[in-house]
This record gives C-alpha cells, structure tokens and sequence, in this order.
C-alpha cells in the first residue's frame, strides 16, 4: 500500500494513504507553496505505518483515573490523540476518536511558512485550517453525511448552510460527527459539528457532543460496534445504525442533551462552538442565529439538516 495524489485543480490535491482520505489545497507564493506541499507529502507517506504501529495501544480507552498526559504512545499523531481525548477520559473515549483531526493537524503545520498565505486539510470531513492576516476560507455544509464524500463534492453542489471562517477568529479547526456518518456514535444526532482551535480537539469533542444527543426508544435500532466491525475500538458498546422519525419533542429533548455537553465543554474552554443537527432542526452552543460567536468576529451559519464539509 503505496501513498498516491492526484491534482484537481490549480489549487487542490487528493491524497490518499489506505484509510487516509485527504482533499488539502493552498495559496501564496508559488515557491513557498510549492515547497510546503512537498514537506507535506513527506510527512504524510510516514504517518499510516507510525499509527499502525501503535494501533493496538489507539484503539485502548483513555484511563478515567489518568490525570496526567502521560502515555506509552510515541508518534506525534499518536500522542496529538491521546491529548485530545484525554479531557473526556470520564466517559469511554478512545485515541481513535481524534484520528481524523490529529492528522489534518499534523500536516497542515507543513503550510505554516513564509509566503503560504493561507491552507486547508480536510481529512473526511474533519478540517485543519491556516490562516495568515486577511485571510478567509467559506466552509460549505451539506446535508446528509450518509450520501456525500467530502473527497469527491463538486463546487456545483448546492450548499444546505456555509459559514465563512478568517483569521481573526481563534478556529483553526472543524470537525463532523454523527450516526450518519462514516464512524460508529452511540447517539442518534444526524450531525454534530464543532469548531475549535485545532482539528484533533474539534475531532474528540465532535464524537463526544454526537453521543450526548441520545434517547431511548423502541424504534431506535442499536448494535453492538463489535458485531459491525471485527475491530473497533469500541468493542461491544451498543452504536446506532437506525433512527426512525421522531416526535418533535423528543428530537428537542435529544438535542437539548447534546447541547449541554456542548456548552459543558465550551465553558472549559475546549470548543468555540457547535451546531447540532436531527431530522431537520438545529441547536447552536457558542454561535448565536445570526452566526456569530461572542464577543468576536465569527463565522455564520443556517438552519440546515445535518453536515458535512468542504472548503473553498
């Protein structure tokens, strides 16, 4: 298994490394970005074989009673993890839970150099941004996460709700989780999306908000992850597969226990906001309607079902 890339435009890349997805794009000084993506692409080719690794040792719960960050884990990724998750070690959480986020951040400090004016990793749908002074992207959300790859969207398809995030707002990470999408959530949220300082801390908040929007009911159809995936990570925790309409209430009250998590994790200073999303109605922690964060210029956002992401 051999890392490949493919152009996709003047100012976008596709690579991919096994389960690594990645769409990441830049802009600046020829010269400068040239050379950023060539320090990037040699550090992507080790960072599969390093997580493999210590595989055995990512897919171990966070220890509830570990209050230090001391960890046998030894890569950057690897240890970028285990420092994500570790403030939710009071609930079951694994490293594997900031994967996608740990390693959009360890390849967009690739980007962080003289004459990059701005850069973007988004690994699945979980995004590392840069940002020079000006410097702005536009975030698209899309709305079902079960029928659309952040790999392979189109710039032609219509956008369910965008927010544009610059260099003035502390976000330097998004991250998506949900039921609906490509990993395993104990919750019934369609969506969850949080925004953070960095993508591996947006990644581990993300799965823990989605798995706070949860109920009981007797249409709610739940597996053992073991059952599912010979391998998870989450062995025979009971993870949703399918969630049928629900009375408004109780998609309220679903969504009103994910929120508190939220602005639980907001008053720790973990987040800068989420948006939650359950057949049709949204709930925000730290993003007023208009869009906007407090107290500082902030991205905006819109109603929309549930999310997925792409930066333009």
């Amino acid at each position: 298994m051999t890392p490949t890339r493919t152009r996709l435009d003047a100012n976008r890349w596709h690579w991919q490394h096994g389960p690594i997805d990645l769409i990441l794009g830049a802009d600046g000084e020829p010269a400068a970005v040239q050379a950023a993506y060539h320090a990037c692409w040699t550090r992507f080719a080790d960072v599969l074989p390093e997580l493999v690794g210590e595989l055995q040792l990512l897919r171990q719960p966070v220890p509830a009673d570990s209050a230090s960050h001391d960890t046998a884990l030894q890569g950057p990724v690897a240890r970028r993890m285990w420092s994500a998750c570790h403030p939710h070690r009071a609930r079951y959480i694994t490293p594997m839970a900031a994967v996608a986020g740990s390693v959009a951040d360890e390849l967009i400090a690739a980007f962080a150099r003289e004459g990059v004016a701005r850069a973007f990793i988004n690994n699945g749908g979980d995004i590392a941004l840069y940002l020079t002074e000006g410097q702005q992207y536009r975030v698209g959300v899309f709305a079902d996460l079960a029928n659309c790859s952040g790999s392979h969207l189109s710039r032609d398809h219509a956008l369910d709700a965008n927010l544009t995030l610059d260099a003035s707002v502390p976000v330097r990470g998004i991250a998506t989780s949900g039921w609906r999408g490509r990993s395993f959530s104990l919750g019934i949220a369609d969506s969850v999306t949080v925004l953070a300082r960095d993508a591996a801390t947006a990644d581990a908040a993300a799965t823990m908000i989605a798995n706070a929007v949860h109920l009981d009911h007797a249409g709610i159809v739940r597996r053992p992850a073991s059952s599912l995936k010979d391998d998870s990570d989450l062995g025979d925790l009971l993870v949703t597969v399918d969630v049928p309409a629900l009375p408004q209430p109780l998609i309220e009250l679903a969504l009103a226990r994910g929120v508190a998590v939220a602005q639980c994790l907001r008053e720790q200073g973990l987040i800068e906001g989420a948006a939650l999303f359950l057949q049709g109605r949204v709930r925000v922690a730290g993003i007023h309607e208009n869009g906007a964060l407090p107290a500082r210029r902030a991205p905006t956002i819109t109603e929309a079902p549930c999310s997925k992401y792409a930066a333009c």
